[in-house]
Formats: C-alpha cells, sequence, structure tokens
C-alpha cells in the first residue's frame, strides 16, 4: 500500500507494523505509511467506541470488527452509488453541452479573418 494505503511501489520495503484495534495488538508486514495505518485504525476504533460501552462489554472484539466493517462496507456501496450517479449526470450534461455548441455552430455562419 502506498501513502493513500492504494498500491505498493515498485520496489517498497515492507516492515512491521503494530495496530492496536478493537483492544488486540495486530502485527503486519506492510509497505504502506505507518501514520496511515494508525489513522485507519483510530478510525475503526472509533467506529467501534460510536457503539457504546454496552457493546463493547457485551459483545467479542470479533463481533465489534464485524459490525465496524459492515458499517464502512455500507458507506463504501454508497459512496459508489453516489460516484455512479455524479459520473452519469456529469457525461449527461457535457452530453447536452456538447449537442448545444454543435448546433450553434452549425447555425451560426462561418466567419472568416478579415
Amino acid at each position: 500500500m502506498t501513502e493513500a494505503g492504494r498500491r505498493p511501489k515498485l520496489g517498497s520495503v515492507k516492515r512491521t507494523v503494530t495496530l492496536e484495534i478493537a483492544g488486540s495488538r495486530y502485527r503486519m508486514a506492510s509497505d504502506a505509511d505507518e501514520g496511515h495505518l494508525q489513522r485507519l485504525a483510530e478510525l475503526v476504533n472509533e467506529r467501534i467506541a460510536a457503539l457504546g460501552p454496552k457493546a463493547s462489554k457485551s459483545a467479542s472484539p470479533a463481533q465489534l470488527l464485524a459490525v465496524v466493517a459492515l458499517g464502512l462496507a455500507d458507506e463504501l456501496v454508497q459512496s459508489e452509488n453516489k460516484r455512479r450517479e455524479v459520473e452519469s449526470s456529469t457525461k449527461e450534461a457535457l452530453s447536452r453541452a456538447i449537442a448545444r455548441i454543435d448546433r450553434r455552430l452549425a447555425v451560426e455562419p462561418a466567419r472568416h479573418d478579415e
């Protein structure tokens, strides 16, 4: 993973990173920026904390992580749907604008340099 958490850079070096998530420590080899991974772990921990103290006491860490994972997956799906909607409406608006320009160019007489 890179700084943005996406694809690894060619020739990147993996190092061991330890993250604390839901009260458990996880060691992993990664080429991602450690600070980025720590921020992601903090996000997950914030989501777990938002479930409330009752959930943290009655559910196992695996159950808490499953609930958070489902919430994040739902947000990802909603975000992807929104992106597709915006992309579609942008394409439609551009197509309409190009059609208006084409109509205008077809109607206006050609101007030549004087």
